[in-house]
């Protein structure tokens, strides 16, 4: 009776052992072929601009020196706004899934609602971006990668400064690729 036990228990993992495979692979051609190209799409700067709502900031955008630049280097939406590594990425894709549900109820649809929500939804980017040491914006600007006695004298003593104290760019740079919402007192 025992032997037959144990032949049936071996049996089910055997049977679970396929089903774990099995799964395994359906997960990752879902990922590679659905779940990816997905991601791809929703970072690219033609997708984060369809909304109406988007009109605003990337209009702010296109005269920043993220835009255009002497060096010919563009940052996107997503260089900023999404992280790069998971599961942060997928929680990003999940968490923007408000902004949709915003573009839909028209939350943000006119210039007068845009700048009324404005400093909330700066000071929500800026707590992320504080949350996670400014780690998009590093992507790029390494403090300890930068020429710091090529800079200004103001940004040298201030980028040695943010050095020593363990700063981080969002610290001292809000408003640079977006103007500062009005009320803003940084």
């Amino acid at each position: 009776m025992i032997k037959k036990i144990k032949k049936g228990l071996d049996w089910f993992r055997k049977l679970g052992a396929i089903w774990g495979l099995s799964i395994g692979v359906v997960g990752v051609f879902v990922f590679l072929m659905i779940y990816s190209p997905i991601v791809k799409f929703t970072n690219s700067m033609g997708f984060c601009t369809s909304c109406h709502s988007m009109t605003f900031p990337y209009e702010e955008y296109k005269k920043s020196a993220h835009f255009k630049n002497s060096i010919g280097v563009q940052a996107e939406c997503k260089d900023c706004r999404v992280p790069r590594e998971y599961p942060d990425l997928l929680i990003a894709k999940i968490m923007a899934a408000k902004d949709v549900y915003h573009e839909i109820l028209g939350t943000v649809d006119t210039k007068e609602k845009y700048e009324e929500h404005r400093l909330k939804m700066a000071k929500a980017v800026w707590a992320k971006m504080e949350r996670r040491e400014s780690r998009e914006c590093r992507n790029c600007h390494e403090l300890t990668d930068m020429l710091i006695e090529e800079h200004g004298r103001r940004a040298r003593r201030l980028h040695k400064e943010a050095m020593e104290e363990g700063k981080h760019c969002i610290n001292c740079h809000k408003g640079v690729a977006h103007e500062l919402p009005q009320g803003y007192e940084g």
